[in-house]
């Protein structure tokens, strides 16, 4: 009786031994297949596409004119927003197209990102020329550490730009063109040696017809606008004026108004005032309308 209950014993045991095995083999294998499925999930999220040139079909470009700058569609269009109306100011007073404006600067500047943007508020890759008497910084361009103007204010900087081609006779041509002939503008500024790039005009053009920024210049004109793009909203009808003026909400910019003067009118703070009208910097236009509450 004994050596059976041995005999059936040992059974067991030898049962439990040869069972166990394939057990932690499984299991090892199935570790080894979770692994690297992880590693395979970690690679692909890295990998986004990014767009050379404006396209319609794309959210992020890379915008390469003094310095080679990342953007999304949503930071231009803030751009526009924020100065659209310094634009269309100076398209009333020196016959500049607003849309050639806003394009000009979204293209130098990386739409406010680029290096001399935010270093020097130079906007539109001006350089020191023999004229320049204000500040300036070094850059590398078409050679290395070139002059480029410096600037106080984004504001200044589009004002600058605005004298820079009323003043320099090679630009004098431009201003024989329809004052809303963004097209012609375009290929005329290459033409006349803004820009190296053979594709600069293609280039304006396209930010023009992709953000519809020939509105801007057609509120000048008083002509109707027609939007190029549908895919990109257009965010100021022709037909009416920038803002409504009767609207509680908005303060036009008067002479000598400063965002500390708007603040304390309407007890609002100074952070609180950039943030709801999207400013970067502290620049005002005469005309322009801010959300004040």
């Amino acid at each position: 009786m004994l050596k059976k209950i041995i005999t059936l014993f040992i059974i067991a045991v030898l049962a439990s031994c040869s069972s166990s095995k394939p057990t932690i083999a499984t299991t090892k294998k199935q570790a080894a297949v979770k692994k690297n499925r992880t590693a395979s999930t970690k690679k692909g999220t890295y990998s986004k596409p990014i767009a050379k040139y404006p396209s319609a079909n794309t959210t992020t470009e890379v915008i390469q004119s003094t310095s080679k700058t990342v953007v999304t569609s949503d930071l231009i269009n803030n751009y526009i927003l924020q100065y659209k109306d310094i634009a269309m100011g100076n398209m009333q007073k020196y016959g500049i197209p607003a849309s050639i404006i806003l394009a000009q600067g979204i293209l130098e500047s990386g739409a406010g990102r680029g290096d001399l943007a935010v270093t020097a508020n130079n906007h539109f890759g001006i350089k020191c020329h023999k004229d320049w008497l204000g500040e300036s910084v070094r850059h590398d361009d078409d050679s290395a550490q070139e002059c480029f103007r410096k600037y106080n204010e984004a504001s200044e900087s589009y004002r600058d730009h605005a004298l820079f081609l009323v003043g320099k006779n090679r630009y004098a041509v431009l201003f024989t063109y329809e004052k809303d002939d963004y097209k012609a503008w375009s290929k005329g500024l290459r033409a006349c040696g803004y820009a190296t790039d053979p594709n600069y005009p293609d280039k304006l053009i396209g930010y023009i017809e992709r953000y519809n920024l020939h509105q801007y210049d057609c509120q000048i004109t008083g002509k109707n606008y027609t939007a190029i793009n549908k895919t990109e909203p257009v965010r100021i009808s022709s037909s009416s004026s920038v803002s409504n003026s009767d609207d509680p909400n908005l303060y036009e910019v008067q002479k000598g108004d400063t965002l500390y003067s708007i603040s304390k009118k309407f007890n609002i703070l100074v952070d609180d005032l950039k943030q709801k009208n999207n400013l970067m910097d502290n620049a005002l236009s005469i005309g322009q309308k801010l959300k004040v509450k």
